[in-house]
């Protein structure tokens, strides 16, 4: 050992090995670390959705306007969206959605094309801030994209709560987050909007929509989700409100077969129904036009998982909705059966037909509120 150590000093080598040692330490401590992100990062996502429909019912056009004289337009293609979607994170917290339509150009694009635009920071998962355009926390369906819901497009009710300015896309700033209280996990979110639709220059007035959610995960196992909703707002100065529940379900029967459901109920003043009416002939108040509905959505989905054909579904929704049932009551039944095939994974493709059965209490000719059948083929692929 003398004798090395006596060698190393002759030759100068002592002085470079701890030199050489920490050297060796250093780039193994480097090659252990992660690469540091580069910002920004983007990524793009897309969805194309297509579909042949032909009416079923004499008399009724593809838009379920019922026609006592002239021809009609029955049966039409039509891409019913061409969505394009670049999401930019500018930081560990910060990102920039945006997500348009293109398919809204085939007629008149003012208040459309542009869906989301909004810029949203994160504190934790328990705290984010969301502001800009986007779809606000209030029911079931403002939770997933319409290209994986288990029917062909989004309930009835969603659209009316979308007029109404509580659900679709709207403009303001949302905070929300998640959290644990020990087994039950907590999704909640806190929303104020100008509440009248999307691509607007200014608020119709200086009122806003204030609305909030709270999302229970009552069970892991059958993924139980309860879902309470509600909101206060003000129009033209007139106080409104709005308030709702729903509950997804998902049983297993077997390792291939799932029976998923969904059932939400929500009830408002319809504001848009009392202003319709001119000032002078108003008689009864503003609480006392109200729209309440309700639907059911189970899914039976057999996962095949055969070559590119990933899973068969088939679901029937059953909607109720009255736009104005203290009032001018005339209930609207719609059934919607459907079978739907998925290729590749998350519904990369998917194929579907269906057919939308309306019926209406009270049957009014030359108006949308008349009973008729549409059938529907569709086609989606998500990019």
């Amino acid at each position: 050992m003398e004798s090395i150590i006596s060698t190393l000093k002759k030759t100068g080598l002592l002085f470079l090995l701890p030199i050489t040692l920490f050297a060796q330490n250093g780039f193994d401590s480097l090659a252990n670390t992660p690469p540091k992100k580069v910002y920004p990062q983007f990524q793009f996502k897309g969805l194309f959705q297509a579909r042949y429909s032909t009416a079923l019912t004499e008399g009724v056009d593809l838009n379920g306007l019922h026609h006592s004289e002239g021809d009609i337009t029955n049966n039409s293609f039509e891409v019913k969206r061409m969505r394009v979607q670049v999401r930019a994170s500018v930081g560990d917290r910060t990102e920039v959605v945006a997500l348009v339509n293109l398919a809204d150009f085939k007629s008149d694009p003012k208040n459309k094309v542009l869906e989301n635009a909004y810029i949203k920071y994160s504190f934790s998962k328990a705290v984010s801030f969301t502001l800009g355009q986007f779809r606000p926390s209030f029911g079931i369906e403002q939770t997933y994209p319409v290209d994986i819901i288990k029917s062909l497009d989004f309930s009835n009710q969603y659209y009316e709560f979308g007029k109404l300015g509580w659900t679709s896309f709207q403009t303001g700033v949302s905070m929300n987050g998640t959290f644990n209280t020990g087994h039950l996990p907590i999704t909640y979110s806190l929303s104020v909007m100008n509440g009248n639709g999307r691509n607007q220059l200014v608020d119709s007035d200086s009122g806003k929509h204030f609305s909030s959610r709270v999302a229970l995960a009552l069970s892991k196992k059958y993924n139980i989700n309860l879902g309470l909703n509600a909101g206060v707002g003000e129009v033209n100065k007139q106080p409104i409100h709005a308030y709702g529940v729903d509950l997804t379900a998902d049983y297993k029967i077997t390792d291939r077969l799932i029976l998923e459901t969904q059932l939400e109920a929500k009830k408002a003043i319809n504001q848009n129904n009392y202003f319709s009416i001119p000032a002078e002939d108003r008689t009864t108040p503003l609480d006392q036009h109200q729209l309440r509905g309700f639907y059911i959505l189970p899914n039976l989905r057999y996962e095949i998982k055969y070559k590119k054909l990933s899973a068969i579904e088939f679901s029937c929704r059953y909607e109720y909705l009255d736009l104005d049932y203290k009032i001018n009551s005339n209930s609207r039944q719609t059934i919607l059966p459907m079978l739907g095939l998925e290729f590749l994974k998350d519904y990369g493709a998917r194929i579907q037909v269906g057919m939308q059965i309306d019926l209406y209490r009270q049957n009014i000719i030359n108006t949308n509120k008349y009973n008729n059948n549409l059938l529907v083929f569709q086609v989606q692929s998500r990019l």
